[in-house]
């Protein structure tokens, strides 16, 4: 690949998707992973600023409610791979007054869970990161998860079924849910206005409670009354991520969220995913908003080539079979890598969330030779220029829909 002569259109935005020791499952065996520490606050304080430290806009914290399986219908009681994980977002509360610039996105399961506990979660992290605070929603199908709360009864989805019309609907159903999740998310962190709190020691008045609304939400699944017991997030909205695959994820995204990550496995393909979710948006009428389309990828990131391609296979060798992945698999150096970002860029991709094959090595192979070399083509920032996740990413903060009723006198 060639480097273009022509500079990109804007800087590029990047993340970096924190799990376990790293995306390769034998990751957890390499010398440095520091696997003997993956279960305490300070293994995930050194991985997180060290992506700060590159600049980077976010990471996020991957989530789940099984153990780490290679059997997606449940569990392969394996013992030589990591198992067991950290809660996301409790881990990101942890290092959040520890940082200073970089984004905090864990992710969260809505599924079985309840939007108003997450909603207030999610505010509170981003008072304690002083607005810097996201979320990646996630769905399960998996019937042993369901099995872990005792409230619905899923048929789970082999692989094999995945094109079978029952499929198809239960897939549609769980995408309309955590829709409808997330929309109860927006309504709670609004449902505190801006200037509710008084705080007024004279008079004694500490809220003002006609600034504080019921969202009064009714669903298929749940529904929600309100207020939040917590007053508005300093970015009014925290940042809602989703890793899409297909056209009804796809509109989850387009509808639903600022960031949609997604897997496209060349140019065309990332061309493709992009204008099908920006068209998406213009259906969902958020014609008008952003949505950043993140590429995903895995990363092995050596000094030259042969040395990325090297460690590849012994870490395939080591595990016992080769890497599989959703995600592009990148092999290579850092310049080589940055080829493929500014390519796919040029292909309607906004930024890119790079998986680490192992934490240890990848990740400061990204944060110390992907992020220079990404700058000296005046395709990355030198510095952070704003104070929150929203800024950096290019968002404004959003109005409080329930102010602007009161506005417009409808209330």
């Amino acid at each position: 690949m060639t480097q273009s002569p022509f500079p990109p259109p804007e800087p590029l935005h990047l993340a970096v998707a924190l799990d376990g020791t790293g995306w390769h499952p034998a990751s957890w065996r390499e010398p440095g992973s520091r696997a003997d520490e993956l279960f305490t606050g300070g293994y995930w304080l050194d991985a997180v600023r060290e992506a700060e430290r590159g600049l980077v806009d976010f990471v996020t914290f991957e989530d789940g409610l099984s153990l780490q399986s290679t059997d997606p219908t449940g569990d392969d009681r394996r013992t030589d791979q990591v198992r067991g994980r950290l809660d996301a977002v409790l881990t990101a509360s942890r290092v959040a007054p520890l940082t200073r610039h970089i984004g905090l996105v864990p992710t969260a399961v809505v599924t079985h869970t309840e939007p108003f506990h997450l909603a207030k979660a999610i505010a509170t992290l981003d008072y304690v990161s002083s607005g810097r605070a996201g979320v990646r929603v996630r769905v399960s199908a998996a019937a042993h998860e369901a099995a872990h709360f005792g409230r619905r009864d899923l048929p789970g989805i082999r692989p094999e079924d995945a094109g079978l019309p029952h499929t198809r609907e239960l897939v549609r159903e769980l995408f309309d849910e955590a829709a409808d999740y997330v929309e109860v998310l927006r309504r709670l962190w609004d449902s505190w206005e801006d200037d509710a709190e008084i705080r007024d020691t004279a008079t004694g008045r500490f809220i003002d409670r006609t600034k504080l609304h019921y969202i009064d939400f009714r669903g298929d699944r749940f529904s929600v009354k309100g207020p939040s017991i917590t007053p508005r997030p300093p970015q009014g909205q925290p940042l809602v991520t989703a890793l899409a695959h297909a056209a009804v994820p796809y509109a989850l995204v387009a509808g639903s969220a600022d960031v949609g990550y997604v897997t496209p496995h060349d140019a065309a393909g990332a061309r493709a995913v992009s204008e099908e979710i920006l068209a998406a948006r213009d259906t969902a009428r958020r014609g008008g908003e952003t949505v950043h389309v993140f590429g995903d990828l895995v990363v092995f990131l050596d000094e030259t080539a042969a040395a990325a391609r090297a460690r590849r296979r012994r870490l395939d060798e080591v595990a016992g079979a080769p890497l599989t992945s959703d995600a592009e698999v990148f092999t290579g150096t850092p310049g080589e890598l940055a080829d493929l970002l500014l390519d796919w860029q040029r292909a309607g991709l906004t930024g890119y969330r790079l998986r680490p094959a192992v934490t240890g090595h990848d990740l400061p192979a990204i944060t110390r030779g992907l992020v220079p070399e990404l700058q000296n083509r005046g395709a990355f920032r030198r510095a952070y220029e704003a104070g929150s996740l929203r800024g950096l990413l290019g968002l404004g903060r959003p109005a409080n829909r329930y102010a602007r009723v009161r506005a417009g006198g409808q209330s």
